[in-house]
């Protein structure tokens, strides 16, 4: 990694074959995040930004260039290599939640500890501490479908956070939240990035997401057209 940066993306590539041919998703994207950065991959629908928040995910790979993650380089993410990666050390927010619906709030949450052999203790103090942190204590014996969207939204947010992980990838966390839901979600997640120095990067065209970045990267047909870091 180069100068204390946590993901290093040099001359990044990523084709799809497409009938005869392929479509070129990312063409020649040059990037650095810092520890503890609020950042925004913003553009249009087809600009990109899911398929460049897929790797830095380690979910997908480069078809050509390199990316460095959290101290892995792309070259060397095996299969085995970036399920260990997330598990440890990123955590994910969908715009559609992806909560598991036969569970309770609490099991949804405590799901990475388990994968992480958390011992039993532990695993219930994170999770309590994770639904506080996002005020959803109350709900911690209901199941997916008793909760609404804002309340969803909250518990995957808790999921994500409970390992306190390095990094956080938001791939339109608001998109099917009201703007009242859309701010407290936000206001949360910008706490605990001030609280706990956890990186987040959001891929999104919301406005009201992007009113709470501090750096906003604009991505077009592939392609970095502007990189600005905003003063709060």
């Amino acid at each position: 990694m180069k100068n204390g940066s946590i993901i290093t993306i040099e001359s990044l590539i990523k084709s799809f074959p497409i009938g005869g041919g392929e479509f070129t998703a990312l063409n020649g994207i040059n990037l650095t995040f810092a520890k503890g950065e609020f950042s925004g991959i913003v553009g249009p629908s087809g600009s990109g930004k899911t398929t460049l928040l897929n790797i830095l995910g380690s979910l997908d790979s480069p078809t050509k260039g390199h990316t460095n993650v959290l101290g892995t380089a792309s070259d060397q993410m095996n299969p085995r290599v970036s399920a260990m990666l997330r598990k440890k050390h990123i955590g994910f927010i969908f715009q559609t939640y992806n909560l598991m619906p036969v569970y309770t709030v609490f099991e949804n949450v405590e799901f990475p500890l388990l994968l992480l052999k958390t011992p039993a203790a532990e695993r219930k103090k994170a999770v309590l501490e994770a639904l506080e942190w996002v005020g959803i204590s109350d709900k911690v014996k209901s199941k997916p479908p008793q909760l609404s969207g804002g309340e969803s939204q909250r518990v995957a947010i808790a999921r994500a956070m409970v390992k306190k992980p390095d990094l956080v990838l938001a791939d339109e966390p608001t998109a099917n939240l009201d703007a009242e839901n859309s701010h407290h979600i936000l206001q949360t997640m910008e706490n605990l990035n001030k609280e706990l120095q956890t990186t987040f990067v959001f891929a999104t065209h919301d406005e009201k997401v992007i009113g709470y970045l501090r750096r906003i990267i604009t991505l077009e047909d592939g392609k970095v057209v502007s990189d600005k870091n905003i003063k709060k």
